[in-house]
C-alpha cells in the first residue's frame, strides 16, 4: 500500500518548506521541486521521494515524512515526525558515520505539524527483504546490524544524563505495567486456549525487573530488520521515532524476533551484539535481561489493539511468551 495523494503537501506548500530548511533565511533563493514519487511502501506517516534544485543548481533527492494529522503515540511508545527530528538533530548528527543523514527539518509554528528531510538510499533493500544470495548475505547484514546496535548502545550509556537527551522518553514501571495490562485485557478473549495466562498475570511486575536493573542506555525502540536498509556492505538505519532510554537489549530481542529466523542466525546476532557491547565479557544477568526484553516485545503488540491480539498472525507470540515466562521462572 502505498501513501494516498490526498495525505501529500500540494506543490507551492512543498515548495515553500523545502526552501526554509535547507537554505535558512531563503536569502539564496527558492528551491525547486523537479520530480515527487512514492515510494512502494507506506510507513505510519505519509512519505514520497522528493527530487530539488537547489539555488545553487545542485540537484538532491529527498525522502520526505510528514506527520500531518498522522499521530501515533501508541501509549507513549512513539514520539512523531517532530520527535524523530530532534533525535537526529541532537543524537545522530554526533555519530560519525550515521547514514541516513538528516538534510532538513521543519515545524509548521502553528498546528505544530513536523517534516523530516532524509537523504535518500539509492539501490538499498531491507534486511528483512534480502533474497539475493539470502544464505550467506542476510545472515551476515544481520551479524553485522546486531554489532552495530550494540556499540551504539556501548557508546550511549555514557549519554543518558546528557542535558542534550533528556527530551527523549524514559522506560519506567508504570510504561512496562501498562503494555502488559493492556495486553491481558485485550487477550480476555483466549484465556480458555491459554489457561497459564492467568499465572503470568499473578506474577505481576517480576516480568520487567530484568529491565530495570539493567543499566540504562539510549535505543532504538522498533530495531527491526525491515528497519535497516542495506546497500552494499553499508548500514543505513532508520526510523527512530521511537528512540528512547531503556534496556539495550530489547533492541537485540526486535532484530531477532520472529519465526522465521534460523536459530542461527539469532545465536549468531546475540553472540555479535555481546562482543560489541562488553568486549570484555556480558554480564552474568544478560540471558535474563533478552528474555525479560523478549517478554515485553509480546506484550507490547498484544497490547497494542483488540483485533491484533486475537488475530491469526498473533497466535505465535503466545507460544513464545509462555516458553521465555517459564525460563525467567514467571509461570
Amino acid at each position: 500500500m502505498k501513501t494516498p495523494l490526498s495525505l501529500l503537501p500540494d506543490l507551492p506548500t512543498l515548495t515553500a518548506r523545502l526552501t526554509a530548511a535547507l537554505n535558512g533565511d531563503c536569502a539564496s533563493g527558492p528551491v525547486t521541486v523537479l520530480n515527487r514519487k512514492l515510494p512502494r511502501f507506506m510507513s505510519t506517516f505519509p512519505n514520497e521521494i522528493v527530487t530539488c534544485r537547489l539555488p545553487g543548481g545542485r540537484k538532491r533527492r529527498l525522502f520526505m515524512k510528514y506527520e500531518g494529522d498522522r499521530g501515533h503515540n501508541s501509549y507513549g511508545h512513539r514520539g512523531g515526525v517532530t520527535y524523530e527530528a530532534e533525535v537526529y538533530r541532537r543524537l545522530l548528527a554526533s555519530l560519525p558515520g550515521f547514514r541516513p543523514r538528516c538534510v532538513g527539518s521543519y515545524t509548521d509554528p502553528s498546528s505544530g505539524d513536523g517534516w523530516l528531510m532524509l537523504e535518500y538510499v539509492y539501490g538499498s533493500v531491507r534486511v528483512s527483504d534480502i533474497r539475493f544470495r539470502q544464505s550467506t548475505r542476510q545472515p551476515r547484514l544481520m551479524a553485522e546490524s546486531a554489532r552495530w546496535i550494540g556499540r551504539f548502545h556501548a557508546a550511549q550509556e555514557a549519554r543518558v544524563l546528557d542535558p542534550a537527551l533528556s527530551f527523549l522518553k524514559h522506560y519506567d514501571a508504570e510504561y512496562y505495567r501498562g503494555w502488559a495490562a493492556r495486553a491481558f485485557e485485550f487477550a480476555a478473549p483466549l484465556d480458555r486456549r491459554f489457561p497459564w495466562l492467568a499465572g503470568l498475570r499473578e506474577c505481576g511486575d517480576a516480568w520487567f525487573a530484568p529491565l530495570l536493573t539493567a543499566p540504562p542506555t539510549v535505543m532504538h525502540g522498533e530495531f527491526y530488520a525491515k528497519t535497516i536498509l542495506a546497500r552494499g556492505q553499508t548500514l543505513f538505519m532508520l526510523d527512530w521515532e521511537s528512540a528512547a532510554v531503556a534496556a539495550g537489549e530489547i533492541d537485540l530481542a526486535a532484530l531477532t524476533e520472529g519465526t522465521h529466523w534460523l536459530a542461527s542466525i539469532v545465536r549468531q546476532c546475540e553472540r555479535e551484539y555481546r562482543q560489541a557491547r562488553w568486549p570484555e565479557g556480558a554480564p552474568a544477568d544478560f540471558r535474563r535481561r533478552l528474555d525479560a526484553a523478549q517478554i515485553y516485545l509480546h506484550f507490547r503488540w498484544l497490547g497494542e489493539r483488540p483485533d491484533w491480539t486475537v488475530r491469526e498472525k498473533s497466535l505465535w507470540r503466545y507460544s513464545h511468551l509462555r516458553a521465555t515466562a517459564r525460563r525467567l521462572g514467571l509461570i
